[in-house]
């Protein structure tokens, strides 16, 4: 295994993975049963989780993490749908946990969390992709919404997509 792939393992295990599963099951989990509605977003969350650090390995090559960011620009997988399908798999994660354990502390984490990751993205992701993708990302700020849109709207002269 080459360098970048324990780069992108360590990246894992340190962002997605204390914010996702380290807060929430040893800081916040109550110690009660856990109730298996709250595994269809969590298993669905962890999967779309896998497949995000997947790209950014493979077509980016580079990590999530700031101190090994991808050399290319991302736009392939679930990247196609959505500008930031790493955060949305990560929030699913936390419902899950938020529901399966039926607790509001994990869902006001789950919310805190997704605020944070919404200001993040706005103050400090997008300006700093704008910088070093120029018109890449522009182009692709244009046909892909920042979070998910169910539906593909035609994006007209002049308009941004979302």
């Amino acid at each position: 295994m080459n360098r970048l792939f324990w780069r992108a393992v360590l990246a894992f295990l340190a962002l997605p993975g204390i914010v996702a599963f380290g807060v929430p099951l040893f800081v916040l989990a109550p110690r009660r049963f856990f109730d298996a509605l709250g595994l269809i977003p969590l298993a669905f969350g962890i999967v779309l989780l896998f497949l995000c650090v997947r790209e950014f390995y493979l077509a980016g090559k580079g990590t999530l993490a700031p101190w090994a960011p991808p050399q290319e620009l991302v736009v392939t997988g679930l990247y196609r749908y959505s500008r930031n399908p790493m955060y949305i798999a990560v929030v699913l994660v936390l419902g899950g946990w938020a529901l399966g354990f039926r607790s509001r502390l994990l869902t006001i984490y789950a919310l805190a969390v997704t605020l944070a990751f919404h200001l993040r993205v706005v103050f400090g992701e997008e300006p700093w992709l704008a910088r070093t993708y120029g018109e890449k990302w522009a182009n692709y700020t244009a046909q892909v919404p920042r979070w998910l849109q169910l539906r593909r709207r035609p994006v007209g002269r002049g308009q941004r997509a979302m």
